[in-house]
């Protein structure tokens, strides 16, 4: 994004942008006078968010792995600009659990919403990006540089999507587009209510022998887990910081969003692979 384009705002569209982290930052953008669009997941959240926002955010119900949803959510956004400024990736799903227990399935479906979601919504924007040179945010989450156990498909999906983005970095820098990657902490976005829902779900999911493999352990890590979320960032705050990195001059390849995720992504880059591993165990209390 150009330096004009950020100070004279512009068009910006938010995935995700119905509920959570995705909400706060439409309504971030909103009140610094960007004309935001985003998508959700049910006409109750576009009703909650036109109300929230006093009409300034214009949300579209799409399944981020519908292709053609997808594609005409892009065309409306592009018949209403003259250019894309920002895209906002931010829509994705937890799949938590064992990775022996989890169904091929249910970790096909993460990385249907987490990547190939993803993958579709850049590449349907990237006409109005090119017009406008705007910039691509790709939210992630620290756990793509340091991969928990019993959050392998959050972890896998992530980092994928972190290795499309340095592709398409290096891709669309001659059409003066930047792509970024912010890198989400722990954070209070209403996902601790969802998550505890999901753990308790894979557990008792399990069957007699799986319980007897891998109870105990899951259950120090869903406990952990719960605890980092409800100790997390206010959604408020992280959503400013991933504004902030939004509008960053020059662009960073990729920024920590809260003080556990930069100190995560700084601990990757120097530590060795050893203590990684060491670490991932330790974070998550085992």
């Amino acid at each position: 994004m150009s330096s004009a384009s950020v100070q004279n705002r512009g068009s910006a569209a938010v995935t995700g942008a119905g509920s959570g982290l995705g909400r706060d930052i439409a309504l971030g953008l909103a009140a610094m006078n960007y004309r935001v669009f985003g998508t959700a997941l049910s006409a109750d959240e576009v009703a909650d968010l036109e109300q929230a926002s006093n009409g300034t955010v214009s949300l579209t119900v799409c399944d981020m792995t519908d292709q053609a949803a997808v594609n005409s959510w892009a065309r409306e956004v592009d018949s209403r600009t003259e250019g894309l400024d920002l895209l906002i990736n931010n829509a994705g799903i937890l799949t938590p659990g064992p990775v022996e227990v989890l169904s091929l399935g249910a970790i096909r479906r993460e990385f249907e919403v987490n990547v190939f979601g993803a993958l579709s919504v850049i590449n349907a924007f990237l006409p109005a990006l090119r017009k406008a040179r705007g910039r691509i945010v790709q939210v992630s989450t620290w756990t793509a540089s340091l991969p928990l156990p019993f959050n392998g498909p959050s972890g896998a999906s992530k980092a994928a999507m972190e290795a499309f983005a340095a592709v398409y970095r290096a891709e669309l820098k001659p059409f003066g587009i930047d792509v970024v990657v912010a890198a989400a902490g722990n954070m209070k976005t209403g996902g601790p209510v969802k998550t505890a829902a999901a753990l308790k779900r894979i557990a008792d999911g399990m069957t007699p022998e799986q319980q007897r493999l891998y109870g105990p352990t899951f259950g120090m890590f869903a406990d952990k887990l719960n605890s980092m979320q409800e100790s997390g960032l206010e959604s408020a705050a992280a959503a400013m910081r991933v504004i902030e990195i939004a509008e960053q001059v020059p662009a960073p390849s990729k920024a920590g969003v809260g003080q556990d995720a930069e100190e995560i992504l700084r601990f990757v880059r120097e530590r060795s692979d050893a203590e990684q591993d060491a670490r991932r165990l330790q974070i998550v209390g085992l």
